[in-house]
């Protein structure tokens, strides 16, 4: 008979309690989630560090007033803002917004130059388009970051017409990101308030646009939680998921659109390390990329998290597929990674 050994965890033997395998996962899941989350806290962030910039309010203009006239009062509030921000004293800031502006024909739907800012910005002509893609950026993308999100939407927009001339892109700028390392990117909370503001600019493109225009989604990292809560009517036809820390549902068919869903992460990127979990409020759930979610998996090659849209890469061309309708319906695993070329 084996004697007791007075062990606080109950053991009569003296060996170590064993737990079951998805008892420990579970842990593990839970105490990296909660590492994150007192990371988040603890480091400062940035938006809170900076102090508002002075800009004018955004231009008051009616639903109906015409594109042209539309980018002409955009581009006045941004040289204002500029010149504001410079007599500030904030010469970063105004620096970003003369870029912005350098062409003079720069074509902005909307522009808000206070504090982290706003701003949507058309490439292409949208006014003759059948093919609409709308990308929607994550974490840490605002006015001081913004040529690197107009980057990829310019790569975007130079791929679509190479294969379909009457394509446009809108870089859609249009709410308050979360800091990369801060509370509120666990959240759902941003992206609530960001899909009210979506929701009716779609349905107000697809208005603009020419009668049986295809809209796509094209959302990246906390951006793809912004789209998932998005209401979206028939004019969208395609929500791609890239980079994505999960949407807060557990399948495609949750999510509140008719359109075909598709995802996709590349070989190296840093958020497939995440935990996919969601705890009291905090964490987005099944990984979007797991065929349990069923979405569509497209091929996004062996890049990192800020390489979807680069020149070149097996997820642009993805990308650009699905936009334009051409993507294949034969499903890719989405695990197999893809080796490049020699």
């Amino acid at each position: 008979m084996t004697r007791a050994t007075g062990r606080p965890d109950g053991r009569l033997d003296g060996r170590p309690e064993r737990r079951p395998a998805g008892r420990r996962r579970g842990r593990l899941r839970r105490t990296l989630l909660a590492g994150l989350v007192a990371a988040a806290v603890v480091v400062p962030v940035s938006a809170a560090a900076s102090p508002d910039v002075p800009a004018p309010a955004p231009a008051a203009l009616p639903e109906h007033t015409a594109l042209p006239d539309r980018y002409e009062a955009n581009r006045a509030g941004l040289a204002e803002a500029a010149r504001m921000a410079r007599e500030a004293g904030r010469t970063g800031r105004a620096a970003k917004l003369e870029a912005m502006g350098a062409e003079g024909t720069a074509r902005f739907l909307a522009f808000d130059g206070r504090g982290r800012g706003r701003a949507v910005e058309v490439l292409g002509d949208l006014e003759s388009a059948d093919r609409i893609a709308v990308l929607v950026p994550g974490s840490d993308t605002t006015l001081d970051t913004y040529q690197r999100f107009r980057a990829g939407a310019v790569a975007l927009q130079r791929h679509l017409l190479a294969g379909h001339p009457r394509s446009a892109v809108v870089a859609w700028l249009g709410y308050d990101t979360p800091g990369t390392v801060s509370p509120t990117v666990l959240s759902t909370g941003r992206a609530d308030a960001a899909a009210a503001e979506l929701g009716p600019f779609l349905d107000r493109l697809a208005r603009t646009a020419p009668p049986g225009a295809r809209l796509s989604l094209l959302c990246h990292s906390y951006g793809s939680v912004v789209c998932a809560r998005t209401p979206t009517g028939p004019a969208v036809t395609d929500m791609a998921l890239f980079g994505s820390p999960g949407t807060g549902a557990s399948s495609a068919s949750e999510l509140p659109t008719g359109a075909r869903v598709w995802a996709g992460r590349g070989g190296a990127d840093w958020i497939g390390h995440v935990p996919h979990v969601r705890l009291g409020g905090l964490g987005f759930g099944t990984d979007p990329v797991d065929p349990a979610f069923g979405a569509r998996p497209f091929a996004a090659g062996p890049g990192g998290h800020s390489d979807y849209l680069k020149p070149g890469t097996a997820s642009l061309d993805g990308l650009t597929r699905i936009v334009l309708g051409t993507a294949p319906s034969t499903p890719i695993a989405p695990s197999t990674p893809e080796v490049p070329h020699a």
